[in-house]
């Protein structure tokens, strides 16, 4: 007999177990080249910035990859809404001051030269109303003359619907194999995200991990 899990009951569960995702996560994006992208942050401030300070804020700082290549080259403040990410970015970085914050509510009382929202982190506002409101919080903690730099998600042109995914990652202690077939709900893009995850002296655990992210059009002005 088939088992089938209601999309409320999936959502529930990735909430649940998203804090042991949070311990495998550097594992599964270990191919990701942090460093390079951190080049080209840098590129982009040092050809925009007017500003004159290096105080930084990043909006979804994840487990702190980013900062660990931007912290020689500015003062950083690093938030992130997830407290298990924000532990497991504590093990990652030193030196770097970090804070849970959600950039739908940003206010933290301060201004920063510059501000990066990165790997996409922007799609997970999901709505046109709330990506509003979200850059307009970054507007009211940028300096005059600084640079926010927000890397986007998929629009819906650039988007696959139905696309299968693998990712995997493999050592001598963890196997780990993440798959999901994209979906679309009318401009949020759905991945519901398996993950078998088998380590040593232990069962093979099985995870369900939903992610909506919003499309946004650059087409679309009169929304921002």
């Amino acid at each position: 007999m088939a088992f089938v899990e209601t999309r409320e009951a999936i959502a529930v569960k990735a909430q649940s177990i998203y804090k042991e995702l949070s311990h495998y996560y550097d594992l599964i994006y270990s191919q990701k080249d942090y460093k390079k992208e951190v080049e080209t942050v840098k590129k982009l401030v040092s050809k925009h910035q007017k500003s004159k300070g290096n105080d930084l804020l990043e909006v979804a700082c994840g487990t702190g990859k980013h900062a660990q290549h931007l912290q020689d080259d500015f003062d950083i403040l690093a938030t992130d809404v997830n407290a298990e990410m924000l532990r497991v970015a504590r093990r990652n970085v030193k030196g770097v001051s970090l804070r849970q914050a959600n950039m739908l509510n940003l206010s933290l009382g301060r201004e920063f030269d510059v501000i990066v929202c990165l790997f996409s982190s922007i799609g997970y506002v999901r709505t046109y109303a709330n990506l509003r409101k979200t850059i307009n919080n970054f507007a009211q903690h940028l300096k005059i003359g600084g640079v926010a730099v927000i890397e986007p998600w998929f629009t819906k042109s650039t988007y696959t619907v139905g696309w299968p995914h693998l990712s995997t990652y493999c050592d001598d202690n963890v196997k780990i194999a993440r798959e999901c077939v994209s979906r679309i709900r009318g401009d949020v893009s759905i991945m519901e995200m398996h993950y078998l995850i088998a380590e040593r002296n232990k069962s093979v655990k099985h995870y369900v991990d939903l992610h909506e992210l919003g499309m946004f059009e650059p087409e679309k002005p009169s929304c921002l």
